[in-house]
């Protein structure tokens, strides 16, 4: 790991010498009967952070995405969600391919929201032509929109107006904690409104692997038969719940340093020449350059010659980069990056 500078996600981190060490001491069990009792700390631990009842320790995200749809829709149901949201974008139609839901995207707007204008319009009658309306789905951090976090006041309007019109909520909170850090408030809070949410610990968070799903303990326990038919159901997995553990106890605590250092990269870029931030200055970890059109080389190109000097990044189109700042990335990486920037530019 110090041999690279490696921005290309927060999913590239490693786990700490101290989240290692709880691993190796982790007392295990077997979970597909219940018995691994890491596991179980592991669920209420998270199921409390959320304020939820219940929680579901899951291999990813994407599988606790889809879980919650197939716990909560039926096939030819339809799920409300962006056109940016990761479910549409990144989890190779897994609703679609595996529960027969169908997806109705809305464009997302520029601070990551969903107007509640396009959900009411999105909204179909009661007739047998159409689909059935069943869920809506917000992102929180919006990754596509530059890790933006949606408010308590905008996730709590949705949350109204979705279980108004009877359907549901889902939040798919894969950096919510990065969210709470950077409003100031408590991952429930922002949870509050939603049916299901859930959140990855192997991205900010520094744990290996794993997800955890969190809802009402009837919708978590049909979420467990839908875990072990998707293959999912894990034996002694206490080792990985231990690093959960170990995340949400003290990972959760330093992640406003990770926004400090995308803020300081970000403005370090903002002076180079040929270099735009067209969705503004970082607001959490995530920061998205892009290259004007003067610049002499495509974003390719340019993380291309960055791995020449030892650096990653992300290339999210022909002009647009992305750099997620995470645990492994000090202040020495960001002046490095900084540097290197000049140098290319």
């Amino acid at each position: 790991m110090a041999s690279w500078i490696d921005l290309r996600s927060d999913t590239v981190t490693l786990p700490t010498p101290e989240m290692r060490a709880s691993m190796a001491a982790a007392e295990v069990g077997d979970d597909v009967y219940g018995e691994d009792p890491t596991i179980n700390r592991l669920q209420e631990m998270a199921a409390a952070k959320m304020g939820k009842e219940a929680g579901l320790f899951v291999t990813s995200g994407t599988m606790g995405n889809l879980i919650a749809v197939l716990a909560q829709c039926e096939r030819g149901d339809e799920a409300i969600m962006g056109t940016l949201g990761h479910t549409f974008l990144f989890e190779a139609g897994g609703i679609s391919a595996l529960g027969g839901v169908f997806p109705h995207t809305l464009t997302n707007q520029a601070d990551g929201t969903l107007l509640l204008e396009d959900i009411r319009s999105a909204i179909r009658p009661d007739d047998i032509h159409h689909p059935i309306n069943k869920m809506v789905i917000l992102e929180n951090t919006q990754n596509r929109c530059g890790g933006v976090p949606l408010s308590v006041e905008y996730t709590r309007s949705v949350g109204e107006f979705a279980h108004s019109k009877g359907l549901l909520l889902h939040i798919d909170g894969a950096r919510i904690f990065n969210a709470a850090a950077a409003l100031q408030v408590t991952p429930a809070e922002l949870a509050a409104p939603a049916d299901t949410v859930t959140f990855c610990l192997s991205k900010g968070l520094c744990a290996p692997v794993g997800s955890v799903l969190c809802g009402s303990p009837a919708v978590i326990q049909r979420a467990r038969r839908i875990r072990k038919q998707l293959g999912g159901g894990m034996r002694q997995a206490g080792i990985l719940a231990a690093a959960g553990i170990y995340a949400l106890e003290h990972m959760t605590r330093r992640l406003v340093e990770d926004h400090q250092h995308a803020r300081r990269l970000a403005e370090g870029l903002a002076g180079i020449p040929g270099i735009a931030f067209e969705m503004g200055q970082p607001t959490t970890n995530m920061v998205f350059p892009s290259l004007k059109n003067e610049a002499p080389f495509t974003a390719a190109e340019v993380a291309g010659r960055l791995k020449e000097k030892g650096i990653q990044v992300g290339v999210v189109s022909e002009r647009g980069l992305r750099m997620v700042t995470h645990y492994w990335i000090d202040d020495m990486a960001v002046e490095k990056t900084i540097q290197a920037f000049h140098e290319i530019l």
